[in-house]
């Protein structure tokens, strides 16, 4: 019975796809905006209707379409895998498009012709779903194409400076280079498939060999590893976020990102379920990488859009070495492991869509009131904004895994994850495990370090540059920026609800039920129910883990792992019960602060400074300096050109100035592209050389050619 309804949304959200076209196209004025704004909300909210209804159901949706000679029959599918991620586009769509309407009408009035970004955003909004929804490699790539070329559109929508030109370049041209690579890696896997299903796929490659499995999965993993941002190929992204305008670069980072980790699910993790444990040990160590290169660029950073676009790396390095741990476990025979590690990275994925688009909508709210990005600038913008820094606030806590919000759920499961390789037989491979944890533990703390310093530097203090606040937006809250602060509240205190719900598209990948492993039945426990151990039961019951059993829905609201009889808990936390003792503390010591301040008096001075009359804006601490020390410690990795002009007046040690400008390189550009560069260019003027107009030496040319084509051939 909900199948009807699930084709229905569908239906009805590609109709709306399309009106949103016409009427965005044909109309002047506001009109485009206000359909921009209608139809996008509502397509929004038919992506989350029919995801929602899909996982409530537990079974898939599938329906055929056309037949195309040569291609085979093309279908769409939604199952649970999809479902997820279909659920985690629209969560950011919805907000996404009401942002569009804040910004503009605001704050960009006159700046952005919403005739063809509204074309742009629906046909973007309806490749993404056929992306998702597609049960067949033809339909999936040119899909997949059609995303790409759209996106590189968005991102040059403005055409601002030649720079914004070229990042839109370098994106599409490492976005072709992804998209080849996959589509070399379904021309292997479909090789002799009588069509090209998802379903057929996946029983070819039961009869691949190890050579051809490593091939597809390499291919597949560096292909759509371009769009997610892995290490190395992730140098096109931080151009692009900070070339991209305020408007889609929340959709940029909240749901295409997203759709590199679904190409590595779909093709590596689902179609190639012959894995070997060195595939899922690549993906692993790839992840690592990229997660502790993403946060130090980040922590450097002092551009806050550039800032969350490195960040978004780290947190594309989290997800792929989760789902590189749930590789590993699944090919040694640990599918509970397994399960778990995925778990870990869905939810990893979901929660970054939601706080990374809370805090590109922020920035963008930061620049549009104040004209500048860069930390060194700003400050004291909690006065001006108040709302603002609030939901700010909620975003950095939540990208820095601060409990009770929900970045801290996913990477405490992931890091979880990474300690179980006690399981694993191999010491090598709990040696690469360990080292890998230890990785992201640093990423974990410099994570912290990095939003320390974006939110002190941007909205405490004093102000340090000579902007000006726009006017009529102090205090104001808007609702897309409260509804993801929301989410993100709701995705930390309320794990025991989500992983359920995550299990659906985890348990058919696994092959074992996350959530029977991580949520245990606290609340329907009973004597005469064995699903728990009464001697369990009993020990938790006494902590509390049964508290709101006879109130609330669901399993309970704890997070645990239960090990052997020796070691019954391996891992458990709650963030349920830590928010509710959390808000008792804040409002009891709310309660004595004020309670105690209303009996003494209250006299104010001026600020004392050193002795000076105020504190000058100079004189305060900077980004740059907040995060020198990142600099000095991880100097190896940065290597920064350091050019230095100095000023001189009376004497040579006298001198009126010292001007330091860092000119950095990234790493992989350094130690990857600048030496492919030089050996092309080196090949280049070789060739080059060669054409001097001489006949002879032509002719001599053809010759050797024709005697290496001899010899070659004798030798085969």
């Amino acid at each position: 019975m909900i199948d009807p309804w699930i084709g229905g949304a569908l239906a009805l959200f590609f109709i709306l796809c399309a009106c949103g076209v016409v009427l965005t196209a044909a109309t002047r004025g506001v009109y485009p905006l206000r359909a921009l704004l209608v139809f996008s909300s509502a397509c929004s909210v038919l992506m989350m209707f029919a995801s929602a209804a899909a996982l409530a159901s537990g079974h898939s949706f599938a329906i055929d379409l056309w037949s195309l000679e040569g291609w085979g029959r093309f279908s769409i599918r939604l199952d649970m895998l999809s479902a997820i991620f279909l659920f985690a586009a629209g969560l950011v769509y919805l907000p996404a498009s009401l942002f569009v309407r804040n910004l503009v009408e605001v704050r960009f009035r006159g700046r952005y012709p919403m005739r063809r970004y509204g074309v742009l955003h629906f046909a973007l909004m309806a490749s993404v779903v056929l992306i998702l929804v597609a049960n067949d490699a033809p339909l999936f790539l040119i899909s997949w194409e059609c995303m790409s070329v759209l996106c590189y559109f968005l991102v040059n929508y403005e055409q601002s400076a030649r720079t914004d030109i070229r990042a839109g370049y370098i994106m599409l041209v490492m976005s072709e280079a992804g998209f080849l690579a996959a589509l070399v890696a379904f021309l292997i896997l479909g090789r002799g498939t009588p069509d090209w299903s998802f379903s057929s796929l996946a029983g070819m490659a039961q009869h691949l060999s190890g050579s051809a499995v490593w091939g597809v999965f390499l291919l597949g993993f560096l292909g759509f590893g371009v769009k997610a941002g892995l290490v190395p190929v992730n140098f096109w992204l931080p151009r692009s976020y900070t070339a991209a305008p305020a408007v889609f670069v929340p959709v940029f980072a909240g749901v295409t990102l997203n759709l590199g980790f679904y190409g590595i699910l779909r093709l590596d993790a689902q179609l190639m379920s012959n894995h070997s444990v060195g595939t899922g040990l690549f993906a692993l160590v790839t992840g690592s990488i990229t997660a502790l290169v993403g946060i130090l660029y980040a922590t450097t950073e002092n551009d806050l859009k550039k800032m969350l676009a490195h960040s978004s790396i780290e947190n594309a390095g989290i997800i792929v070495a989760a789902v590189g741990a749930s590789l590993v476990f699944h090919a040694s025979g640990h599918a509970v492991a397994a399960a778990i590690a995925l778990t870990a990275a869905l939810y990893h994925m979901v929660n970054h869509s939601v706080y990374k688009t809370l805090l590109f909508q922020g920035v963008g709210e930061v620049e549009a009131a104040t004209g500048t990005r860069e930390m060194d600038r700003l400050g004291g913008l909690a006065r001006l904004l108040p709302g603002l820094s609030v939901v700010f606030l909620v975003g950095c806590l939540s990208i820095s895994a601060i409990p009770p919000f929900n970045g801290f759920v996913s990477e405490w499961l992931t890091l979880q994850c990474l300690l179980r390789s006690a399981v694993l037989l191999s010491s090598a491979v709990k040696v690469l495990f360990a080292l890998c944890g230890a990785c992201l533990a640093l990423t974990a703390a410099l994570a912290v370090t990095c939003f320390v310093k974006v939110y002190a530097m941007s909205f405490l203090g004093i102000r340090r540059g000579d902007w000006r606040h726009g006017p009529g937006q102090a205090g104001r809250t808007q609702f897309p920026l409260a509804y993801l602060a929301v989410a993100c509240l709701l995705l930390g205190i309320l794990p025991t609800y989500v992983i359920p719900v995550l299990n659906r598209a985890v348990e058919p990948l696994a092959g074992a039920s996350a959530a029977a492993s991580l949520v245990p039945p606290f609340f329907s426990a009973t004597p005469e129910n064995q699903q728990l151990p009464p001697a369990f039961v009993d020990d938790f019951h006494n902590l509390g883990a049964q508290t709101g059993r006879h109130v609330l829905p669901g399993r309970g609201l704890v997070v645990l792992v239960r090990g052997s009889e020796k070691n019954p808990v391996v891992f458990a936390m709650s963030t349920s019960y830590s928010f509710v003792a959390l808000a008792i503390f804040l409002l009891v010591t709310w309660f004595v602060a004020t309670r105690g301040s209303r009996q003494r008096s209250v006299t104010r001075h001026e600020l004392w400074a050193g002795g000076i009359p105020r504190l000058l804006p100079e004189m305060t601490y900077t980004a740059t300096g907040f995060s020198n020390p990142v600099r000095v410690v991880f100097q190896a990795i940065f290597r920064p050109n350091i050019v230095e002009d100095s000023r001189e007046t009376v004497a040579v040690h006298f001198r009126t100035a010292i001007l330091r400008r860092r000119d950095e390189t990234h790493f992989v550009d350094r130690l990857l592209f600048h030496p492919v560069g030089e050996a092309v260019g080196w090949l280049a003027r070789l060739l080059a050389g060669m054409h001097h107009g001489r006949l002879n030496a032509y002719v001599a040319y053809t010759l050797a050619f024709l005697l290496i084509i001899l010899v070659l051939f004798r030798l085969s």
